[in-house]
């Protein structure tokens, strides 16, 4: 008889954690729910966190493709209140062309303007939802802010609608930032980043 072999439990390495804003932002797409949406079509909400501040910046858009990607990237970097230094998504197509070409040679708008802006690009591993877990955690947040009692006619209607909860949602306290708001923890570091 064979002696079976012992799987060796495999180690995770300690997770890095992002010491000042813009060091390391994380980026999503949700799908706006249907029940909110009065015309029938389908909407996309992209999102992103900074993982130092928690501080997020949402946009809606009428499709999810690497033009709205790139788009939404460009957006990110006239509003965002701090340089950004590394972007971090999941291998979803609208990102990355990794895993719908086999050794693809060429990147997608997404990751040209990323290469042309100088910041670094991470890709999780596949099927881990929990290593964009502050997004993802976003996502749920804002679901039950802002997206249950709300209802959307048009993109215009949605993305002014979407306008007025992001004034708002920065400025809420959170108990991972110790009773603080994202726009309070940016402001504390600006003064030894600039």
């Amino acid at each position: 008889m064979r002696k079976k072999k012992k799987k060796k439990k495999r180690k995770s390495r300690p997770y890095q954690r992002a010491d000042y804003p813009g060091q390391k932002i994380q980026i999503d797409v949700k799908y706006v729910p249907p029940y909110c949406v009065a015309d029938g079509r389908k909407y996309y909400q992209y999102t992103t966190v900074d993982e130092c501040s928690r501080w997020t910046y949402r946009e809606m858009y009428d499709e999810h493709s690497t033009y709205s990607s790139k788009d939404f990237l460009l957006k990110l970097i006239e509003r965002a209140p701090f340089p950004i230094r590394e972007v971090q998504t999941d291998n979803g197509s609208e990102f990355t062309n990794r895993l719908l070409v086999i050794k693809s040679k060429h990147l997608t708008m997404f990751e040209k303007a990323l290469e042309e802006l100088g910041i670094l690009y991470h890709r999780i591993q596949i099927a881990t939802p929990r290593h964009n877990g502050k997004v993802e955690r976003q996502h749920r947040t804002d679901e039950g802010r802002f997206y249950k009692d709300m209802r959307m006619y048009s993109l215009e209607d949605g993305r002014k609608q979407l306008a007025v909860y992001q004034r708002k949602s920065n400025n809420y306290i959170k108990t991972c930032l110790g009773m603080k708001s994202p726009n309070a923890i940016v402001k504390k570091y600006q003064g030894v980043m600039f």
